[in-house]
């Protein structure tokens, strides 16, 4: 007998088990071989004799066995499909091959196919029917159908009866493929002719060669009963709804028959046409006639079911009337809505258009009716909607509604809500994960727009100024950000020059040494420039403000020194108390407090004969000389800046006591003059003395030039614009700073003999020029707080006209 053989390896992973499937037809001999195991499984034959071979089967009886000695697969005993799967379409018989040595399991499938080894049967051999004479032709008699246990075209084919002139078959077929039979009259009986009717129903299947089985049919010809019972509707509709509790009545049906005593006793029940189902669902009470129901009524299983039943009474010659009752399922919303996310792309760009369609969802109700009318919806407050598809209404698309963010939210949780509109309503819900993917869509932000940093001079090249980071939201290369000075060149040098920024985190660092006397401040841009495609970039502007140390020390400036740092001075012992002696004067080119100059003695003979102003360094008398006191006084003045810490330089005065006033003005000057102005100031002064009225007309004189003269540019004396004027104390008449190639701060101080003008040219190193100007020149006293710049530079052209006129050369 002819078989095949298939193989299936279930899973290639080490130490999974193997599936082979086999197939034989059942009934076969003992002996005959179904395959080889050795050959199909890849082992050695020889070497099963040593290794130790188990057969497991999953069933009570040993069918199977395996040749050590071949490897081939055989049958030890005969298989019948009917026996090992009844009622069964298909038939496998699985069994392990387990292997010794190593330890080996083959999971072996047998399938069984079906032959015609049966013939049909009855249930009942013997039918035997009562009919009583007065039957009409077309009456219909239920016959019993015949079982087959073969499947497919070996089962009922058709049936047959045997010869009759009164009687003949007619075949129905059910709902489900079963086929009844009906026996029908056709010509009228006459008990006194033949009392007893013998036929034979034969059943015959479809299989090669044919079987049959057959059954005797014995119609009793009874005497006459002449009503049979009956509906009053051949056919009964009902609604029902699903889900009816056990017990629940569906109807009860009444037939009646208007004979009397037995043949009018009526008995209910469900004809062959009542499908073996419908009988385990409703239950029919065989006096009463009440169909009440015993099992589940599911809508979903079945939306109707149709019972045939027939009332039979108890005549001797019995008669029976049927009906039909269908009963249709009402649906309940007994059946959750379903939502199947069809299609659905989890991860997608940050920039993805408005409109795109991320996801394909299908929603399903197997109730019908507003029980099965589903809707979707998904959380509130996403960007994203449903739309619903024309052409299938259970089927949506999930669209971006809204530009998305991934910095602001960079994963969605859509929860899908289904609900249907039963009472009450059901609903399911199922959530789809979103994520999204970073685009550089970003540029880099300083937590400020304007930095100001400050950097004390005299700083160390490579020094840390300060750290300049940015923050990018972006993910990845889209973050990495990369720190450029922009190119600026100051006095033709390049901010690369002075400055230098790291390019991975922004650190800034000084290259150079700043001296603050030479550059106060630095103005440039950092960018930062993400490494994304194409990259992003924004800049910040930088302030740095060099901030100023007291690394220069004072110079003293006044009195004029021309060797080392001794003067000589000369005073009239007659002196007045309170009579200026001398003025130190020095000069500081730090700047704010580091340039604030304090004076005071650092050696004095008599501490109570002199007397040093703190802040302007006039040293004046405190008393009139006396008889006592020293000819020669020595006094050593010292300047101190007020910076942190405190520089100074020192000066010594040596004073000598005359008798008379000596006219030696070439002391207090070291500047060469073309000749002597001094001589026209002691005139005027001895005019000023004798004279009020004369002093009183210079006065006024004095004035009206003041109040008329305007300050202008003149070719022999400097220019006055642009000057700025600053007033220290009362005894500094002005300071003026010029827009020269040097600054030049002018100093007046008033001493015996006039007042001095220093002026200091810039840079350092440069020497002092002082020279000495008389009284008349023209300039207010500087003690008058009050007076305006503007009168402060016109007196300022003033003396230098006057300088030139006297050929004072600077």
């Amino acid at each position: 007998m002819h078989f095949w053989t298939t193989v299936f390896v279930l899973c290639a992973a080490p130490g999974a088990l193997s599936v082979t499937r086999y197939s034989i037809a059942e009934e076969m001999e003992r002996g005959s071989v179904v395959a080889n195991l050795a050959a199909d499984l890849g082992l050695e034959p020889g070497g099963l004799a040593q290794r130790e071979v188990k057969l497991d089967i999953f069933h009570n009886k040993k069918y199977l066995d395996v040749n050590k000695k071949t490897g081939e697969l055989f049958i030890v005993e005969q298989m019948d499909r009917e026996f090992l799967c009844p009622k069964l379409a298909s038939c496998f018989l699985k069994l392990d091959v387990v292997i010794e040595s190593p330890l080996r399991i083959f999971n072996i499938e047998l399938g069984i196919t079906d032959i015609n080894d049966n013939a049909p049967h009855f249930r009942r051999d013997r039918v035997e029917l009562d009919v009583s004479e007065s039957a009409t032709p077309g009456e219909r008699f239920s016959l019993p159908n015949a079982a087959d246990p073969d499947v497919g075209m070996n089962t009922i084919k058709t049936y047959r009866l045997s010869v009759s002139e009164h009687f003949t078959i007619e075949i129905q077929t059910g709902s489900d493929g079963t086929q009844y039979v009906d026996l029908v009259l056709t010509k009228s009986l006459d008990r006194e002719e033949n009392a007893v009717h013998n036929l034979v129903l034969t059943a015959l299947d479809g299989g090669v060669p044919e079987r049959s089985g057959t059954a005797n049919v014995i119609v009793k010809v009874q005497d006459t009963n002449d009503n049979p019972p009956r509906f009053d509707r051949q056919l009964y509709a009902i609604n029902m709804t699903e889900n009816s509790p056990v017990g629940t009545l569906v109807m009860k049906l009444d037939a009646t028959d208007p004979d009397d005593g037995l043949n009018a006793e009526i008995v209910y029940s469900f004809t062959l046409y009542t499908s073996e189902k419908t009988q385990d669902v409703f239950a029919l009470h065989p006096k009463t006639g009440a169909v009440t129901v015993k099992g589940t009524i599911d809508y979903e299983d079945m939306t109707f079911y149709e019972m045939h039943i027939e009332a039979r009474d108890k005549g001797a010659q019995p008669l029976l009337g049927q009906c039909k009752l269908i009963v249709h399922v009402i649906d309940m919303n007994d059946n959750y809505p379903d939502v199947t996310i069809q299609s659905v792309k989890n991860t997608f760009d940050e920039n993805i258009a408005v409109g795109s369609v991320v996801a394909l969802i299908g929603i399903d109700d197997r109730d019908t009716g507003q029980n099965g009318n589903v809707s979707l919806s998904i959380n509130e407050n996403l960007p994203f909607i449903l739309n619903q598809s024309l052409e299938r209404a259970m089927h949506y698309k999930l669209i971006v509604s809204e530009p998305l963010d991934r910095e602001s939210m960079a994963e969605y949780d859509i929860i899908l809500v289904v609900t249907d509109a039963g009472t009450p309503p059901l609903s399911d819900n199922e959530t789809i994960h979103l994520h999204l993917l970073d685009v550089n869509d970003n540029a880099p932000q300083f937590p400020q727009s304007f930095y100001s940093i400050r950097v004390m001079e005299n700083n160390a090249p490579g020094a840390l100024l300060s750290s300049l980071s940015a923050f990018d939201p972006d993910l990845h290369e889209n973050q990495y950000l990369v720190y450029f000075i922009l190119e600026k060149e100051i006095a033709n040098t390049s901010m690369s020059m002075l400055f230098s920024i790291n390019p991975e985190n922004g650190n800034l660092y000084a290259l150079k040494t700043f001296d603050y006397e030479i550059e106060k401040d630095f103005l440039f841009h950092i960018e930062a420039r993400d490494s994304g495609s194409p990259p992003l970039s924004s800049n910040v502007t930088v302030h740095i403000i060099i901030v100023d140390q007291n690394d220069n020390t004072p110079v003293i400036v006044s009195p004029w020194r021309a060797h080392g740092s001794v003067v000589e001075e000369k005073i009239p012992r007659s002196t007045d108390k309170g009579s200026l002696v001398a003025k130190v004067i020095a000069l500081d080119v730090d700047s704010v407090h580091n340039s604030r100059i304090t004076y005071q003695f650092l050696r004095v003979a008599d501490a109570t004969l002199f007397s040093l102003d703190q802040y302007n360094g006039e040293i004046r008398t405190m008393r009139m000389f006396s008889y006592r006191d020293p000819r020669h006084q020595q006094l050593v003045v010292v300047a101190k800046d007020n910076g942190e810490p405190a520089l100074s330089a020192t000066v010594t005065i040596k004073l000598s006591t005359v008798e008379t006033a000596v006219k030696a003005y070439s002391d207090m000057t070291e500047v060469p003059l073309q000749y002597d102005i001094f001589s026209d100031l002691n005139l005027y002064l001895v005019i000023g003395l004798g004279s009020v009225s004369f002093l009183l007309l210079i006065t006024i004189l004095v004035t009206i030039v003041l109040k008329c003269q305007k300050p202008k540019a003149s070719k022999a004396a400097p220019s006055c614009r642009n000057s700025v004027i600053s007033e220290r104390n009362s005894t500094i008449d002005s300071t003026l700073v010029s827009n020269d190639a040097y600054w030049y701060s002018l100093f007046l101080a008033e001493t015996r003999k006039g007042k001095m003008v220093v002026r200091q040219p810039v840079p350092k190193g440069s020497r002092y020029i002082v020279s000495s100007i008389p009284r008349g020149t023209g300039l207010t006293d500087t003690s008058d707080s009050a007076a305006s710049t503007l009168q402060v530079r016109v007196h300022l052209c003033h003396f230098y006209i006057n300088l030139h006129k006297f050929k004072v050369g600077f």
